[in-house]
């Protein structure tokens, strides 16, 4: 993929649509590809958080750890931002994250991704709005589950 492709794979993240193209060409040129195969993990849940992932192809699923073993809470796909909450608060990884397919990344590591907040807070605006999207989704199918087990 090339950088101007990255580019535009970084403009359809609503979080970054309105940062710079000048900008946007700094953060897909610092940042790092990763490819993972079906069934690796991106991160698992207690690890640090050192980086976000941006899936550029493939898709995988978040779980969290239950009682009753691992319960998947999201699916992610090309375009999604993953890992982001741990490198916020500064908290270990909340969840582990898995590839459902074989998955291409862009990772932003922790140091770029505060200086991409501090700089451009609109970013901050829409991670808020993404994280607040995610907890009423994962509200919603925990009632449901609840609702099942009654």
């Amino acid at each position: 993929m090339s950088l101007n492709e990255e580019v535009e794979l970084l403009r359809n993240i609503p979080m970054f649509a309105n940062i710079e193209p000048s900008k946007l060409k700094l953060l897909a040129f610092t940042s790092e590809r990763l490819t993972f195969s079906e069934g690796d993990f991106l991160f698992s849940q207690g690890d640090s958080g050192d980086a976000a992932f941006i899936i550029v192809d493939g898709e995988a699923d978040v779980m969290i750890d239950t009682p009753d073993g691992p319960l998947t809470v999201a699916h992610f796909k090309k375009n999604d931002i993953v890992g982001e909450i741990a490198i916020l608060t500064d908290v270990p990884r909340t969840a582990t994250v898995r590839a459902s397919t074989k998955l291409e990344t862009m990772v932003i590591s922790k140091e770029l991704f505060f200086r991409l907040v501090m700089e451009f807070p609109q970013i901050a605006v829409e991670i808020m709005r993404e994280l607040a999207k995610r907890l009423e989704a994962t509200n919603a199918r925990l009632r449901t589950l609840s609702s099942h087990a009654a």
